[in-house]
């Protein structure tokens, strides 16, 4: 496709051509392929998204989460003329890190790495793709994981940074925890296969494809989060609390817009057509209805994204040669959904009460296993216990057990080596 070059089609590993014949597909579609098989990608299915998977059989999961994103990154991408295969790739994989109970978990796994590296999801998608999943190894016997293309590694990297260079977090999840976790996209111990992947003066800067990911992922939560809170019966977008609302968009996502320059956005939303002026009541032609209002927003936000980024100059839209320009008015539009969704799903006490167990179980969990060791782990991160030098790496395979587990894994676990006494809790 235009505007790859065979430095975007490289892999970190050569690899031997096919053993058997096999339809002839780009380096970019063999890279999907990979992402779609990989045992991560099915793990996603059963960890959390805004609410546990078990709780709800519409709730959305990590994988269909995923796949929604893919299919609006994919159709942003063919838009603009960056590569569909790539772009939908890098959206099937951002979410590959994330660990037990989502950002919640998140949040525990970096307090007990603090000392061996720290954890974060978007980090551990990279590990995972290079190092953890297995598929490809060097000649010296170390495994590069998936080894995709080092254009397809560029658009997963949403903070092509390390912990070193991270900033302060602020602000909070889309799923309603509280940004305590510093944003950064590669473990110290992977930086050799981050510094290959990078353009030596791209700076902290994303590559265009992963601009699409990320704002297809912002897009999702956006729409998605509603759509399940009204089925849910937790919000009613025909009648809205708008002071407590803007309340909790002010604190969550936009701090200096006014309760008039709020009104005046949802103004605009109401007016779509489509918008419901009745509670959802689970028939039929109110389910219809409030798919089409999604698909109409997703049209929405993602219609004035392509028209403010071709107006911003010529392309090709491609790599490094353009970046993505969102307007402020859209951008705006989706922090007021999210508000939304978070004053009525992310704060409610039930909630918030599953978050604090949630967290002090697998607190323990990683406690235990620290202190029992590799008989306890499973065989590929056995091996790399006993390969460990120090305190530091034996715990750094931990953290990575524990953020391989999916949410119903992480309990049974916990049962089984701490609640039945298996394991000390610490």
């Amino acid at each position: 496709m235009e505007g790859y070059d065979d430095a975007d089609r490289e892999r970190y590993v050569v690899e031997p051509p096919k053993r058997v014949a096999a339809p002839e597909r780009t380096p970019f579609e063999r890279d999907r392929a990979r992402v779609v098989h990989a045992a991560a990608s099915r793990r996603l299915a059963a960890k959390t998204q805004v609410v546990g998977p078990q709780s709800d059989d519409f709730v959305r999961n990590r994988l269909t989460h995923s796949l929604e994103v893919a299919q609006v990154a994919r159709d942003l991408a063919r838009a603009l003329g960056c590569d569909p295969d790539l772009t939908e790739t890098a959206a099937l994989a951002h979410d590959l890190g994330h660990p037990p109970f989502g950002h919640n978990g998140e949040r525990v796994l970096a307090g007990l790495a603090a000392e061996s590296g720290g954890f974060e999801g978007n980090a551990q998608t990279l590990r995972i793709l290079t190092r953890l999943e297995a598929k490809t190894f060097s000649d010296g016997g170390v495994s590069a994981g998936l080894n995709l293309t080092r254009a397809t590694l560029d658009a997963c990297t949403k903070y092509p940074w390390p912990r070193s260079a991270a900033t302060p977090p602020t602000g909070t999840h889309a799923d309603g925890s509280p940004r305590v976790v510093v944003k950064f996209g590669v473990y110290d111990d992977d930086l050799p296969v981050f510094e290959w992947v990078r353009p030596a003066d791209a700076g902290r800067r994303q590559c265009v494809e992963a601009q699409v990911m990320d704002l297809a992922d912002d897009v999702a939560y956006s729409v998605h989060d509603i759509e399940d809170g009204v089925v849910a019966g937790r919000v009613d977008l025909s009648r809205l609390d708008r002071a407590a609302v803007w309340e909790t968009v002010r604190s969550w996502y936009l701090p200096d817009l006014t309760d008039a320059a709020l009104d005046s956005v949802l103004d605009d939303l109401v007016a779509i057509e489509g918008w419901p002026t009745a509670p959802y009541d689970r028939s039929r032609r109110s389910t219809a209805a409030l798919k089409n209002l999604t698909s109409d927003l997703i049209g929405r936000f993602c219609g004035a994204v392509q028209e403010a980024t071709f107006a911003s100059g010529p392309g090709p839209f491609v790599r490094y040669r353009a970046d993505l320009v969102v307007p402020e008015a859209t951008a705006v539009e989706i922090g007021v959904l999210k508000g939304i969704a978070a004053h009525y799903v992310m704060q409610a006490d039930d909630r918030v009460a599953v978050m604090v167990r949630q967290r002090e179980l697998l607190a323990e969990l990683v406690t235990a296993l620290a202190h029992g060791g590799a008989d306890h782990l499973e065989r590929p991160f056995a091996d790399d216990w006993r390969a460990a030098e120090d305190d530091a790496a034996r715990m750094r395979v931990v953290i990575d057990q524990v953020a391989s587990l999916t949410d119903a894994s992480a309990l049974a676990w916990h049962e089984r080596l701490v609640r039945q006494g298996r394991l000390p809790r610490g």
